[in-house]
Protein backbone atom coordinates (compact mmCIF):
# COMPACT_ATOMS: atom_id res chain seq x y z
CA UNK A 1 0.00 0.00 0.00
CA UNK A 2 1.57 3.20 -1.06
CA UNK A 3 -0.17 6.30 0.20
CA UNK A 4 0.61 9.98 -0.33
CA UNK A 5 -1.11 13.14 1.06
CA UNK A 6 -0.73 16.62 -1.15
CA UNK A 7 -1.83 20.02 0.12
CA UNK A 8 -1.18 23.48 -1.93
CA UNK A 9 -3.01 26.39 -0.45
CA UNK A 10 -2.67 29.39 -2.26
CA UNK A 11 -5.37 31.81 -0.48
CA UNK A 12 -4.70 32.81 3.34
CA UNK A 13 -7.15 34.92 5.18
CA UNK A 14 -4.70 37.07 6.99
CA UNK A 15 -1.23 37.09 5.38
CA UNK A 16 -0.14 37.41 1.27
CA UNK A 17 -1.56 34.64 -1.06
CA UNK A 18 -0.09 32.67 -3.22
CA UNK A 19 0.03 31.83 -7.06
CA UNK A 20 1.04 28.56 -8.21
CA UNK A 21 0.63 26.55 -5.11
CA UNK A 22 -2.62 24.61 -5.96
CA UNK A 23 -1.54 23.89 -9.76
CA UNK A 24 1.62 22.43 -8.09
CA UNK A 25 -0.24 20.25 -5.74
CA UNK A 26 -2.87 19.36 -8.88
CA UNK A 27 0.32 18.47 -10.83
CA UNK A 28 1.97 16.51 -7.87
CA UNK A 29 -0.90 14.67 -7.68
CA UNK A 30 -1.40 13.31 -11.19
CA UNK A 31 2.29 12.17 -11.77
CA UNK A 32 2.07 10.36 -8.54
CA UNK A 33 -1.18 8.61 -8.83
CA UNK A 34 -0.45 6.47 -11.52
CA UNK A 35 3.22 4.84 -12.95
CA UNK A 36 4.08 6.02 -16.39
CA UNK A 37 2.47 2.87 -18.30
CA UNK A 38 -0.55 3.98 -16.82
CA UNK A 39 -0.37 1.31 -13.74
CA UNK A 40 -1.63 2.65 -10.16
CA UNK A 41 1.33 3.79 -8.05
CA UNK A 42 0.37 5.89 -5.13
CA UNK A 43 -3.68 6.04 -3.74
CA UNK A 44 -3.17 9.97 -3.25
CA UNK A 45 -5.54 12.29 -1.21
CA UNK A 46 -5.69 15.92 -2.75
CA UNK A 47 -6.32 18.83 -0.10
CA UNK A 48 -6.49 22.52 -2.60
CA UNK A 49 -7.27 26.24 -0.62
CA UNK A 50 -8.18 28.27 -3.70
CA UNK A 51 -10.59 30.47 -1.86
CA UNK A 52 -12.49 32.05 0.86
CA UNK A 53 -14.83 28.47 0.49
CA UNK A 54 -12.61 25.49 0.58
CA UNK A 55 -9.94 26.89 3.80
CA UNK A 56 -7.59 24.47 4.67
CA UNK A 57 -7.04 25.07 8.53
CA UNK A 58 -4.77 24.04 10.91
CA UNK A 59 -6.49 21.13 12.35
CA UNK A 60 -7.21 19.75 8.75
CA UNK A 61 -3.37 19.99 7.96
CA UNK A 62 -2.52 18.31 11.23
CA UNK A 63 -5.58 15.42 10.98
CA UNK A 64 -4.99 14.63 7.65
CA UNK A 65 -1.13 13.99 8.30
CA UNK A 66 -1.83 11.54 11.46
CA UNK A 67 -4.36 10.31 9.16
CA UNK A 68 -1.30 9.46 6.67
CA UNK A 69 1.27 7.72 9.02
CA UNK A 70 -0.98 5.95 11.59
CA UNK A 71 -0.79 2.84 9.50
CA UNK A 72 1.70 0.56 7.63
CA UNK A 73 1.75 1.52 4.63
CA UNK A 74 5.01 0.75 2.44
CA UNK A 75 5.47 4.48 1.72
CA UNK A 76 3.58 7.14 3.19
CA UNK A 77 4.08 10.29 1.56
CA UNK A 78 3.43 13.80 2.38
CA UNK A 79 3.68 16.79 0.11
CA UNK A 80 2.93 20.52 1.08
CA UNK A 81 3.16 23.62 -0.99
CA UNK A 82 2.02 26.87 0.70
CA UNK A 83 3.72 29.37 2.83
CA UNK A 84 6.36 28.60 5.50
CA UNK A 85 7.80 30.35 8.80
CA UNK A 86 10.55 29.83 10.88
CA UNK A 87 11.20 31.95 14.32
CA UNK A 88 13.93 30.97 17.02
CA UNK A 89 11.73 27.43 18.47
CA UNK A 90 11.66 26.18 14.75
CA UNK A 91 9.30 25.80 11.72
CA UNK A 92 5.94 26.08 11.22
CA UNK A 93 3.59 25.16 7.76
CA UNK A 94 0.98 27.81 7.21
CA UNK A 95 -2.48 26.37 6.87
CA UNK A 96 -5.20 28.97 5.19
CA UNK A 97 -6.21 30.45 8.47
CA UNK A 98 -2.85 31.41 10.07
CA UNK A 99 -2.41 34.99 11.67
CA UNK A 100 1.26 35.11 12.54
CA UNK A 101 3.06 32.19 11.17
CA UNK A 102 3.83 30.41 14.49
CA UNK A 103 0.38 29.28 14.92
CA UNK A 104 0.74 27.24 11.82
CA UNK A 105 1.43 23.41 12.14
CA UNK A 106 4.63 22.99 13.48
CA UNK A 107 7.28 21.00 11.66
CA UNK A 108 8.43 19.14 15.06
CA UNK A 109 4.60 18.21 15.41
CA UNK A 110 4.82 16.88 11.70
CA UNK A 111 7.92 14.95 12.62
CA UNK A 112 6.44 13.56 15.65
CA UNK A 113 4.00 11.82 13.75
CA UNK A 114 5.72 10.67 10.56
CA UNK A 115 8.78 9.44 13.20
CA UNK A 116 6.11 7.64 15.27
CA UNK A 117 4.31 6.17 12.31
CA UNK A 118 4.12 2.55 11.64
CA UNK A 119 4.68 2.46 8.00
CA UNK A 120 8.13 1.83 6.22
CA UNK A 121 8.94 4.41 4.34
CA UNK A 122 8.13 8.01 5.18
CA UNK A 123 8.78 10.61 2.68
CA UNK A 124 8.53 14.86 3.55
CA UNK A 125 8.27 16.43 0.88
CA UNK A 126 8.01 20.44 1.11
CA UNK A 127 7.94 23.60 -0.99
CA UNK A 128 7.52 26.00 1.13
CA UNK A 129 10.00 29.02 2.67
CA UNK A 130 12.37 28.26 5.23
CA UNK A 131 11.49 24.26 5.05
CA UNK A 132 14.96 23.07 5.40
CA UNK A 133 14.83 23.61 9.51
CA UNK A 134 12.68 20.17 9.06
CA UNK A 135 14.03 17.69 11.59
CA UNK A 136 16.24 20.41 13.27
CA UNK A 137 15.73 20.72 17.00
CA UNK A 138 14.78 24.35 17.68
CA UNK A 139 17.13 24.40 20.95
CA UNK A 140 20.02 22.65 18.83
CA UNK A 141 20.24 23.13 15.08
CA UNK A 142 22.77 21.14 14.02
CA UNK A 143 21.01 17.92 16.06
CA UNK A 144 18.92 16.05 13.56
CA UNK A 145 16.33 13.89 14.35
CA UNK A 146 15.56 11.33 11.60
CA UNK A 147 14.37 7.80 12.26
CA UNK A 148 14.66 4.78 9.75
CA UNK A 149 12.66 4.77 7.03
CA UNK A 150 12.85 9.07 6.85
CA UNK A 151 13.52 10.44 3.60
CA UNK A 152 12.99 14.80 3.95
CA UNK A 153 13.17 16.81 0.87
CA UNK A 154 12.79 20.30 0.96
CA UNK A 155 12.56 23.36 -1.57
CA UNK A 156 15.16 25.43 0.42
CA UNK A 157 17.80 25.43 3.26
CA UNK A 158 16.44 26.78 6.49
CA UNK A 159 16.92 30.61 5.64
CA UNK A 160 15.58 30.64 2.26
CA UNK A 161 12.69 31.80 0.41
CA UNK A 162 10.89 29.13 -2.27
CA UNK A 163 10.79 30.95 -5.28
CA UNK A 164 8.32 30.56 -8.10
CA UNK A 165 8.81 29.99 -11.73
CA UNK A 166 9.49 33.79 -13.59
CA UNK A 167 5.93 34.63 -14.24
CA UNK A 168 4.10 32.60 -11.64
CA UNK A 169 1.82 29.93 -11.83
CA UNK A 170 4.35 27.09 -10.16
CA UNK A 171 7.22 26.91 -7.86
CA UNK A 172 10.54 26.61 -8.95
CA UNK A 173 11.29 23.03 -6.80
CA UNK A 174 8.32 21.78 -7.47
CA UNK A 175 8.39 22.24 -11.26
CA UNK A 176 12.08 20.35 -11.49
CA UNK A 177 10.33 17.47 -8.48
CA UNK A 178 7.50 16.64 -11.33
CA UNK A 179 10.42 16.91 -14.29
CA UNK A 180 12.14 14.44 -12.04
CA UNK A 181 8.84 12.18 -11.29
CA UNK A 182 8.18 11.96 -14.85
CA UNK A 183 11.70 10.54 -15.82
CA UNK A 184 14.61 13.16 -15.83
CA UNK A 185 15.98 11.60 -12.59
CA UNK A 186 15.61 7.52 -13.66
CA UNK A 187 17.93 5.08 -13.42
CA UNK A 188 18.29 3.21 -16.40
CA UNK A 189 15.55 0.22 -15.21
CA UNK A 190 12.74 3.28 -14.81
CA UNK A 191 12.87 3.66 -10.95
CA UNK A 192 12.68 6.92 -10.23
CA UNK A 193 14.15 7.32 -6.55
CA UNK A 194 14.04 10.03 -3.57
CA UNK A 195 18.27 10.08 -4.27
CA UNK A 196 17.77 10.54 -8.04
CA UNK A 197 15.11 13.24 -7.55
CA UNK A 198 17.46 15.43 -5.22
CA UNK A 199 20.42 14.94 -7.66
CA UNK A 200 18.43 16.42 -10.46
CA UNK A 201 16.80 19.42 -8.68
CA UNK A 202 20.33 19.91 -7.16
CA UNK A 203 22.10 20.33 -10.24
CA UNK A 204 19.26 21.93 -11.72
CA UNK A 205 19.26 24.95 -9.42
CA UNK A 206 22.64 27.11 -9.59
CA UNK A 207 25.02 27.82 -6.51
CA UNK A 208 23.13 31.58 -6.33
CA UNK A 209 20.05 30.06 -6.09
CA UNK A 210 17.67 28.49 -3.47
CA UNK A 211 19.38 25.11 -2.66
CA UNK A 212 17.25 21.97 -1.71
CA UNK A 213 18.10 20.10 0.93
CA UNK A 214 18.02 16.03 1.28
CA UNK A 215 17.48 14.19 4.43
CA UNK A 216 17.28 10.40 4.62
CA UNK A 217 17.86 7.56 7.21
CA UNK A 218 16.73 4.18 5.15
CA UNK A 219 18.50 0.92 4.53
CA UNK A 220 15.66 -0.43 1.48
CA UNK A 221 15.40 0.63 -2.26
CA UNK A 222 12.58 3.44 -2.60
CA UNK A 223 11.18 3.87 -6.12
CA UNK A 224 8.43 6.68 -5.87
CA UNK A 225 7.26 5.88 -9.64
CA UNK A 226 8.07 4.04 -12.66
CA UNK A 227 9.10 5.24 -16.08
CA UNK A 228 9.88 3.42 -19.09
CA UNK A 229 13.51 2.70 -18.73
CA UNK A 230 16.38 4.21 -21.67
CA UNK A 231 16.82 0.27 -22.54
CA UNK A 232 15.06 -2.55 -22.44
CA UNK A 233 16.10 -4.88 -19.50
CA UNK A 234 16.68 -7.85 -21.53
CA UNK A 235 19.14 -5.63 -23.85
CA UNK A 236 20.99 -4.48 -19.70
CA UNK A 237 21.13 -8.10 -18.66
CA UNK A 238 23.02 -8.59 -21.85
CA UNK A 239 26.34 -6.07 -20.65
CA UNK A 240 27.68 -8.59 -18.38
CA UNK A 241 27.32 -11.34 -21.65
CA UNK A 242 29.21 -8.33 -23.52
CA UNK A 243 31.75 -7.79 -20.90
CA UNK A 244 32.56 -10.42 -19.03
CA UNK A 245 35.14 -9.09 -16.48
CA UNK A 246 36.67 -5.83 -15.38
CA UNK A 247 37.90 -3.92 -17.82
CA UNK A 248 37.42 -6.06 -20.40
CA UNK A 249 37.70 -4.71 -24.44
CA UNK A 250 35.03 -5.58 -26.61
CA UNK A 251 36.13 -5.91 -30.18
CA UNK A 252 34.51 -4.92 -33.46
CA UNK A 253 34.96 -5.08 -36.71
CA UNK A 254 33.28 -3.70 -40.11
CA UNK A 255 30.61 -6.65 -39.98
CA UNK A 256 28.75 -5.42 -36.62
CA UNK A 257 28.22 -2.32 -38.59
CA UNK A 258 25.18 -2.92 -40.87
CA UNK A 259 25.95 0.45 -43.07
CA UNK A 260 27.77 1.12 -45.46
CA UNK A 261 28.47 3.43 -48.42
CA UNK A 262 28.29 2.51 -52.05
CA UNK A 263 31.82 1.68 -52.21
CA UNK A 264 32.38 -0.37 -49.56
CA UNK A 265 29.34 -2.32 -50.38
CA UNK A 266 30.63 -2.67 -53.60
CA UNK A 267 33.85 -3.62 -52.90
CA UNK A 268 34.38 -7.48 -52.73
CA UNK A 269 37.77 -6.97 -49.77
CA UNK A 270 35.09 -5.02 -47.92
CA UNK A 271 33.81 -6.73 -44.77
CA UNK A 272 30.23 -7.46 -45.08
CA UNK A 273 27.35 -7.26 -41.81
CA UNK A 274 26.63 -10.59 -40.07
CA UNK A 275 22.99 -10.44 -39.13
CA UNK A 276 24.29 -11.75 -35.40
CA UNK A 277 27.15 -9.07 -35.10
CA UNK A 278 25.02 -6.28 -35.70
CA UNK A 279 22.44 -7.31 -33.86
CA UNK A 280 24.95 -7.10 -30.79
CA UNK A 281 25.90 -3.66 -31.82
CA UNK A 282 22.16 -2.31 -32.00
CA UNK A 283 22.46 -3.06 -28.21
CA UNK A 284 25.88 -1.78 -27.72
CA UNK A 285 24.77 1.55 -29.46
CA UNK A 286 22.11 1.64 -26.94
CA UNK A 287 25.09 1.20 -24.18
CA UNK A 288 26.72 4.37 -25.86
CA UNK A 289 23.80 6.71 -26.00
CA UNK A 290 23.37 6.01 -22.23
CA UNK A 291 26.61 7.07 -21.04
CA UNK A 292 27.55 2.82 -20.46
CA UNK A 293 30.57 2.67 -22.78
CA UNK A 294 32.70 4.60 -24.81
CA UNK A 295 34.49 3.18 -28.49
CA UNK A 296 38.42 3.23 -27.82
CA UNK A 297 40.52 5.12 -30.54
CA UNK A 298 37.56 6.30 -32.80
CA UNK A 299 35.26 9.24 -32.26
CA UNK A 300 31.81 7.51 -33.03
CA UNK A 301 30.80 3.91 -32.96
CA UNK A 302 30.91 3.68 -36.90
CA UNK A 303 34.16 4.41 -36.89
CA UNK A 304 35.03 1.94 -34.18
CA UNK A 305 33.95 -0.75 -36.17
CA UNK A 306 34.93 0.32 -39.45
CA UNK A 307 38.32 0.61 -38.10
CA UNK A 308 38.21 -2.78 -36.32
CA UNK A 309 38.64 -0.81 -32.77
CA UNK A 310 37.41 -2.19 -29.86
CA UNK A 311 34.64 -0.28 -26.94
CA UNK A 312 35.04 -0.34 -23.01
CA UNK A 313 32.59 0.15 -20.00
CA UNK A 314 32.59 3.54 -18.38
CA UNK A 315 32.41 3.72 -15.00
CA UNK A 316 28.28 3.56 -14.95
CA UNK A 317 28.77 0.53 -17.20
CA UNK A 318 31.12 -0.78 -14.82
CA UNK A 319 28.37 -0.41 -11.73
CA UNK A 320 25.66 -2.25 -13.95
CA UNK A 321 27.61 -4.66 -15.20
CA UNK A 322 28.67 -6.13 -11.52
CA UNK A 323 24.61 -5.91 -10.96
CA UNK A 324 24.06 -7.89 -13.65
CA UNK A 325 26.86 -10.08 -12.88
CA UNK A 326 25.82 -10.37 -9.22
CA UNK A 327 22.13 -11.25 -10.24
CA UNK A 328 20.35 -7.89 -8.55
CA UNK A 329 18.99 -6.73 -12.30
Amino acid sequence: MRKALVFGIDYYEHIGGLSGCVNDAHAVKAMLDRNADGSVNFGTRLMVCNGPNDLVMKKDLKNAVRDLFADDADIALFYFAGHGYIEDTGGFLCAANCETGDDGFALNELMILANGSPAKNKIIVLDSCHSGVTAQRGDAKATAEIKEGMTILTASTADQYAKEVPGGGAGVFTNLFIDALGGAASNLVGDVTPGGVYAHIDQSLGPWAQRPVFKTNVKTFVSLRKVRPPLELSDLQRIAEFFPTPGYEFKLDPTFEPERTKEQASDPKSLQPDPKNTTIFKILQKYNRVNLLIPNHAPHMWHAAMESKSCSLTALGEHYRRLVADGLI
